[in-house]
């Protein structure tokens, strides 16, 4: 019984060291358990943390790099993030430049865009695959502006039919990124490339 009572006082004062040493304050910063899962010590772009002094890490490790210090001494400001080149602009993996025309804009993208995909097999038939899913309720399966939603609102127009099918894919890309009329936008539910996809099919509904 003595044996035992002394176990259960021993596992009490382990139990109570264990929690002790996990409370921060004053000189005591506490113990945390695998800190690298929480504390990067490679920089984050986002985080500037100037004090060398600060984390456990900033003692020891000769680069003065620890796990609360992020700050790139090599860089301006040790900035951890570099700013771009002057008078550039990011494009994406397939070097599309951003569109960020607004709807009074289709004039300009009448004249200006081209599509920078091919009319292949491949291309048209991602293109159909998409339209499917976003404008067939209201263009219908050929384009004749007979979808479900298009017989309820009424004067949705044919792509094979007036002036409709004169429209060349800069004006299509931009009505679909920007919206037209009652039909809204789509620049924030497609990527350029669907959007230039779906191009590429709607032309082929034109030539029907």
């Amino acid at each position: 019984m003595f044996l035992y009572k002394r176990i259960k006082v021993a596992a009490f004062m382990f139990s109570a060291a264990v929690l002790a040493s996990c409370t921060a304050g004053g000189d005591n910063q506490g113990t945390e358990y695998a800190p690298n899962m929480y504390h990067s010590l490679p920089y984050e772009p986002l985080s500037q943390i100037t004090d060398e002094s600060a984390g456990l890490w900033a003692t020891s490790n000769e680069s003065g790099v620890g796990e609360y210090y992020n700050s790139n001494p090599n860089n301006p400001h040790r900035m951890t993030m570099r700013e771009p080149a002057p008078n550039t602009v990011s494009r994406n993996s397939l070097g599309f430049l951003p569109y960020d025309k607004v709807k009074g804009d289709i004039a300009w993208a009448e004249e200006n865009l081209k599509n920078p995909l091919p009319a292949s097999e491949e291309v048209i038939s991602n293109g159909k695959e998409l339209y499917d899913r976003f404008c067939q309720h209201c263009h219908g399966a050929s384009g004749q502006g007979d979808g479900a939603v298009g017989k309820v609102l009424k004067g949705v127009p044919s792509y094979s039919k007036g002036r409709v099918k004169e429209v060349n894919e800069g004006h299509i890309f931009h009505v679909i990124t920007s919206g037209y009329g009652r039909m809204g936008a789509h620049g924030s539910q497609l990527s350029q490339e669907e959007r230039w996809e779906i191009v590429r099919y709607v032309q082929t509904l034109q030539n029907q």
